[in-house]
């Protein structure tokens, strides 16, 4: 398989706007031995890995709509143990966008995991850096469960965790600017 012709494949996007290459990978399966979640995962990272790797549009349309690119933490354990080093955390960041963007991201169980990433992403995009409180304010609105953990916040808060105002960055147009242009690529 190889990444010099186009040939419209999820996987060649996927290598176009990330340079990982899912055909570097040969299956040896480290990386779902090591991930932490492999167990919760519909398909484990390595299944993952040979679902691009098999250009099949069908396996790629079931990728997006798979739990598993929403299950991933990057916690980058499969990036240790990969002796090819395939940044598979970066490949599962790309897999999210591309479901959000063509609307296919999995209705079952991830809409939690949905609304946690496009909060946190907003975040970034507005302050620059993460701002817990905003952060929580805006995924307990977008999922409708506003009064789970509502006990922790005083104590939180009393601990110096979380703050009432953001801490900015210096330049947020320039933040903004990077959302712009990847939302245009």
């Amino acid at each position: 398989m190889s990444h010099h012709t186009k040939n419209n494949s999820l996987s060649e996007e996927v290598f176009e706007k990330t340079s990982v290459s899912s055909a570097k990978c040969y299956q040896c399966g480290k990386c779902s031995a090591g991930c932490p979640l492999a167990e919760d995962m519909d398909y484990t990272s390595s299944m993952v890995m040979r679902m691009l790797q098999t250009e099949d549009p069908d396996m790629e349309k079931a990728l997006l709509k798979s739990q598993s690119i929403w299950l991933c933490v990057s916690c980058e354990m499969c990036i240790a143990r990969c002796p090819m080093s395939i940044d598979i955390p970066k490949v599962m960041d790309y897999l999210r966008q591309k479901a959000v963007e063509k609307r296919l991201q999995n209705k079952k169980a991830d809409k939690n995991i949905v609304a946690f990433h496009r909060s946190f992403l907003d975040m970034i995009k507005y302050t620059g850096r993460s701002y817990e409180a905003g952060m929580i304010v805006d995924y307990k609105l977008r999922s409708k469960d506003l009064f789970q953990d509502l006990t922790l916040a005083p104590k939180m808060i009393s601990r110096g965790k979380l703050s009432f105002f953001p801490e900015l960055i210096k330049n947020r147009k320039n933040i903004k600017d990077i959302f712009k242009k990847s939302k245009k690529a």
